[in-house]
């Protein structure tokens, strides 16, 4: 059975909507009370969501390409 490209990415979004949730979380939780950086030389959570977004759009639209072209 071949999915359409459609399927693949209504399913794969929240999948990695929660991936991306979840890390966040996870990073945050990490981080030692000891080693505080400045909030001028870090990048926000949003900056960090935005790329890791972009970045699994783009697999996506590979993996659908991929798809298509088979």
């Amino acid at each position: 059975m071949v999915l359409s490209a459609c399927s693949v990415v209504r399913v794969a979004i929240p999948v990695i909507s929660v991936v991306a949730l979840l890390s966040v979380s996870l990073v945050g939780a990490s981080q030692d009370s000891g080693s505080v950086i400045p909030a001028e030389s870090r990048p926000c959570v949003d900056c960090h969501a935005f790329e890791f977004m972009q970045r699994a759009l783009q697999d996506l639209k590979k993996t659908a390409y991929n798809l298509d072209t088979r």
